[in-house]
């Protein structure tokens, strides 16, 4: 199994921490973002990897030479524009494309500024089982955004900053629930992909689900879970390393 990093993002929510660095290599107990994202996949026996860069690219590419790529195989997709979530999954949809004995094994979307314990194995179990075009990760917690899911775990809307509703499938209970930036896709998800420049996958997954397309919310309501996109969040990471909360 391939996964994708997303890691181009400017990490302005992070500053000071990333004044002088990518977000990707700001540090949790003395391991970097990107370390953390890395060790989690390869503890599922993921070996392949595409990450994304933009802010300090030439820094994380030296990161990863200096460290051997972490014994894995590790490509670089460079965007001199930032991309988004969509679009950049979509420059490196060659990675899943190319060199692949299985098209149609799933791969892994991970942001690399969120921590967690997901199962990554019952989450494919439950990707496979129900034949899902892509899974993503939920939670019942409280954020600024929020995905609408139905009793049948399907991808029926979004409820916005302003708090309007976006509706793409009809469903008399559905529950909003947070995201948690890791994602189970099919390749068949990529020729799907046509919006075009920068573009969130959010909205390619509404649209899809729309279209009545299987984009599924995988229940990870018993994991453990950080965004890391705040230093305040880190520091509260940093916490949990120490009180054994979290292990990295």
């Amino acid at each position: 199994m391939k996964a994708m990093i997303l890691a181009a993002g400017l990490g302005t929510r992070l500053r000071p921490l990333t004044d002088d660095r990518p977000k990707a290599l700001v540090e949790v107990a003395g391991h970097t973002l990107l370390e953390i994202s890395l060790r989690r996949l390869r503890q599922f026996g993921i070996r392949e990897v595409i990450v994304n860069v933009h802010h300090f690219a030439d820094m994380v590419v030296a990161y990863l030479k200096k460290n051997d790529n972490f014994d894995m195989r590790i490509e670089v997709s460079r965007e001199d524009v930032l991309l988004d979530t969509g679009g950049g999954l979509k420059k490196a949809a060659w990675f899943f494309q190319k060199d692949s004995n299985d098209s149609e094994e799933p791969f892994v979307l991970h942001n690399v500024d969120v921590v967690s314990t997901i199962d990554l194995d019952r989450m494919m179990q439950f990707h496979r089982t129900n034949h899902a075009l892509a899974t993503l990760a939920v939670q019942r917690r409280e954020t600024s955004r929020y995905l609408l899911v139905d009793e049948q775990d399907q991808l029926c809307g979004r409820l916005g900053l302003d708090q309007r509703t976006e509706i793409v499938r009809p469903s008399a209970k559905a529950q909003a629930l947070a995201f948690s930036g890791v994602h189970l896709i099919s390749p068949r998800l990529l020729p799907c992909l046509t919006e075009e420049g920068a573009f969130s996958i959010i909205t390619s997954y509404l649209r899809l689900a729309g279209a009545g397309e299987r984009i599924l919310g995988f229940r990870a309501d018993e994991y453990y879970w950080r965004d890391l996109g705040r230093p305040e969040n880190v520091a509260k990471a940093i916490r949990d390393v120490e009180e054994g909360a979290l292990r990295l």
